[in-house]
């Protein structure tokens, strides 16, 4: 019998699972009434069902620790609403270490738990054994205790959201699968399902596995791949205690639950199998599905098992699980409107941590829609943070074998992966190479991250503490201050607007007053309704109505989705990043280099800070303009690919009479600190508006365009501010002792009143620095007189307040 189905709806979510059902109850909860959640087959079928259920808070970043913490609070409060069960049992969970560098990981990961008020305790291998006697404690150092984590019944809490979602007002529909999301003119128009088509203003993909393949249908970019899971479950134990925490040992790659008398041991290894690997497409009538065991896999992890549980020796095997996972790239979840289509929202890609993650993603995908902006920061989150190649079959089924393992692997600073690589190579990829460069990813690209010296190894040494590559940075950043420097800075998005409301529309979404002069340049922000940043950028006028954006390398999509959402149509806008080459030279003697291979005029009469034209370089026409991000004198030269091979070896060899140095990107991120330049994603998102960011100068009210946001940020500016920017740092500086990251607490006293937000150590200034926010009665000059503290992995550090910037900013206009 046909199905009738409403023939409209304001939001049509796609999949049953949890995420889906989170998705659907915010919707409906905060107002949106008019949601329908449509399931191929049953609730859960996909693969809820069979997961281990751990609802565990503590995350390998501060966001996710924020939405896990959440989705606790969420599944406890609405099991006595519906007056279902969730099967939640709150018996703690406990992560052990056995190496000295994951104690170090872990103890960071618990002093930045405390910026979200989840209880972390750090616990002695004593303390371990009393709260886990049945554990081999043998090679234990210590670990993490967190007492109100625990485990809950996957399908009891998919269900208590969907009654919960109904409650509210939402409509559910099983065994109704979507054939095809509709779509005109780049915007959600509804769905086609085999009932007939529902007309929608909003579809949200919570579909799990499939979503890529769902996205690849629209030509939507949805970078996920199922790999296998493994799990087994035991027989009873008679000698179990009853109620044990969750334990977790990362350095096994093991999950130990006890449940009603059995034990449950899953893993995350390294080296994973990807699903459906002959045809790389999930069946889409897999449901319940299982794969057939693979015990040679799982048989090394399980002696580790035995290792750790020495019960287990003696258990019988009464189900072996192997299942589908899906898993992004980097481990962190899809959430946020796509960047191909408008109204179309994801919520998926949880790398098997769904259950604990799910609550509090449903609600943050709810907000954005409703509001049509974050105001926190979500980047690391967003699928704006990815381009279209992250979701080949070829990039992310050969990722994905790596970033299940990369779960439990060591979560080291500056960790680049090592599978899909070379996505991207520079023209002069090999000139650098040679050079002694060791390559990171920067969006696509293989970008210098540093240079080894001596005829060192160009490969990173991993530590929580002193870096391998110091060395490096302390020649490349003291050189750059006493000669000069040559920075990779192609990475940089690049895009160009071109029309006659060229100017006008860049006065609408930028906040500074653009200048409209060939050849002169603006640092500017973009803004949401809110007041929240979106970009960071600079903005130059190459030409009458022609203008080029440049902003971070890592937000190239989430950049160019912003501006193309928010400017007219009959304007032309290009994304030229890959199209030109751009080489930074950087340091007092950059203006003498550059004249010794041009016959153009670089006089600081003739070539002002901030300004920019075309110059022939040997005998190219490029385009230079003098900005510098390292806060020296310099020149970034804009070059076709096909004439940068020629001009990076004049550079290079005339750079020999100079003093020249190839220098990195860790460099770089050091001597911005320096100059107290900030860094969006790391010192300013959504979540800070330009006062609390000390960027009001970036701001013109006198323009007669109103710009995005001028609304809320005319009401930020008349109050008075209780969060600010805050430059500091240490005492007492070594390099790496500690390496200051972010995400570290900021003490007045033995207060908590703020957290940091990047952090390098300076060899020019022997110091390690850190940027923060700080919310507190007192100016930053009165804190400069009081005792502030760092806290990192559990031990304070005292700080300094630095009122300016290190660097004089005169060294750039000279």
């Amino acid at each position: 019998m046909d199905k009738k189905l409403p023939t409209n709806a304001k939001v049509i979510v796609i999949g049953g699972g949890i995420a889906g059902c989170s998705v659907a109850y915010h919707l409906a909860k905060y107002g949106w009434k008019d949601t329908i959640l449509l399931e191929r087959d049953q609730l859960t079928s996909g693969t809820t069902w069979h997961a281990a259920g751990l609802v565990g808070q503590l995350g390998a970043s501060s966001t996710i620790t924020r939405l896990r913490k959440y989705s606790l609070n969420l599944y406890k409060e609405l099991e006595k609403k519906t007056g279902l069960s969730t099967g939640l049992k709150q018996n703690g969970a406990i992560t052990v270490a056995s190496t000295p560098e994951r104690l170090q990981e872990l103890l960071r990961q618990a002093t930045a738990a405390q910026l979200f008020d989840v209880n972390v305790e750090a616990v002695s291998k004593k303390r371990i054994k009393e709260l886990y006697p049945v554990i081999n404690d043998e090679d234990i150092l210590g670990g993490v205790y967190m007492p109100e984590d625990g485990q809950a019944d996957p399908v009891g809490v998919t269900n208590v959201l969907a009654k919960a979602a109904k409650m509210e007002g939402a409509q559910i529909f099983e065994k109704t699968p979507v054939e095809k999301i509709l779509v005109k003119d780049k915007k959600v128009v509804g769905v086609q399902t085999k009932f007939g088509k529902i007309d929608c203003e909003y579809v949200v993909i919570a579909t799990g596995m499939w979503s890529r393949q769902i996205g690849e249908d629209i030509d939507v970019s949805i970078p996920l791949y199922p790999n296998e899971h493994f799990y087994i479950i035991t027989e009873p134990l008679d000698k179990l205690p009853k109620n044990l925490p969750v334990l977790r040992d990362y350095n096994s790659c093991l999950y130990l639950k006890e449940d009603a008398g059995k034990m449950l041991v899953g893993i995350f290894e390294p080296n994973a199998k990807p699903a459906f690997k002959e045809k790389g497409l999930v069946p889409e009538d897999f449901s319940f599905g299982e794969f057939p065991d693979d015990f040679d896999h799982f048989e090394p992890y399980l002696e580790k098992s035995f290792q750790r549980l020495p019960l287990l020796k003696t258990a019988g095997i009464r189900k072996f699980f192997s299942g589908p996972e899906s898993f992004t790239p980097d481990t962190q979840y899809l959430l946020g409107e796509t960047p191909e289509v408008n109204n179309l929202f994801t919520c998926c890609g949880f790398n098997s941590i769904g259950i604990a993650s799910s609550g509090g993603a449903g609600r943050v995908t709810a907000e954005w829609m409703i509001n049509g902006y974050m105001s926190e920061d979500l980047f690391s989150l967003d699928i704006k943070r990815f381009q279209k190649f992250h979701s080949s079959k070829k990039f992310i089924m050969e990722r994905v074998t790596e970033t299940l393992g990369d779960l439990y692997g060591m979560h080291w600073p500056y960790k680049q992966h090592k599978t899909s690589r070379d996505q991207r190579l520079l023209p002069y990829h090999d000139e650098l190479k040679k050079a002694g460069a060791c390559f990171g990813v920067s969006g696509e690209y293989e970008r210098p991250m540093w240079y080894a010296l001596n005829g060192e190894k160009p490969e990173y040494k991993y530590s929580f503490e002193y870096q391998n590559w110091y060395p490096s940075v302390e020649f490349e950043t003291k050189n750059t201050v006493a000669n000069v420097g040559l920075y990779e800075l192609s990475p940089f998005s690049k895009y160009e607007i071109r029309g006659r409301a060229a100017h006008s529309e860049l006065q609408r979404i930028c906040t500074a007053n653009i200048k409209n002069e060939v050849g002169r340049s603006t640092y500017t922000q973009m803004l949401n309704e809110a007041g929240g940043i979106e970009t960071d950028l600079t903005v130059i006028c190459i030409d009458k109505n022609h203008f080029r954006i440049i902003s971070s390398a890592a937000t190239r999509t989430h950049d160019k989705t912003h501006i193309k959402k928010h400017i007219t149509t009959n304007l032309e806008f290009n994304d030229i990043t890959d199209d030109l080459v751009c080489l930074g030279i950087f340091g007092p003697k950059s203006r003498n280099l550059i004249t010794k291979i041009s016959k153009d005029d670089f006089t600081n009469e003739t070539f002002k800070f901030g300004t920019g034209k075309f110059v022939t370089i040997g005998t190219q026409k490029v385009w230079v303009q003098r900005l510098s991000y390292v806060g020296e004198l310099g020149f970034e030269i804009y070059i076709n690919n096909k004439d940068a091979i020629e001009i990076y070896q004049l550079i290079v060899k005339e750079g020999k009479n100079h003093n020249l140095s190839h220098c990195g990107s860790h460099a770089m991120d050091t001597m911005r600190m320096e100059s107290g330049f900030l860094h969006w994603g790391h010192d300013i998102s959504p979540e800070e508006n330009q006062y609390e960011a000390g960027l009001n100068f970036a701001i013109s009210y006198k323009k007669k365009e109103n710009f995005i946001g001028k609304k809320n940020l005319l009401k930020i500016k008349s109050k008075k501010l209780d969060r600010r920017f805050i430059m500091l740092s240490l005492m007492d500086s070594d390099p790496g002792q500690p390496l200051l990251l972010h995400e570290e607490p900021i003490y007045l006293n033995d207060k908590v009143i703020g957290s940091t937000t990047s952090g390098n150590y300076s060899f020019n200034y022997s110091k390690n620095l850190s940027f923060g926010y700080v919310k507190s009665e007192y100016s930053n000059e009165e804190l400069a007189k009081m005792n502030l503290y760092i806290e990192v992995a559990k031990k304070k550090y005292l700080l300094k307040v630095e009122v300016n910037p290190l660097k004089d900013k005169q060294a750039r206009y000279l």
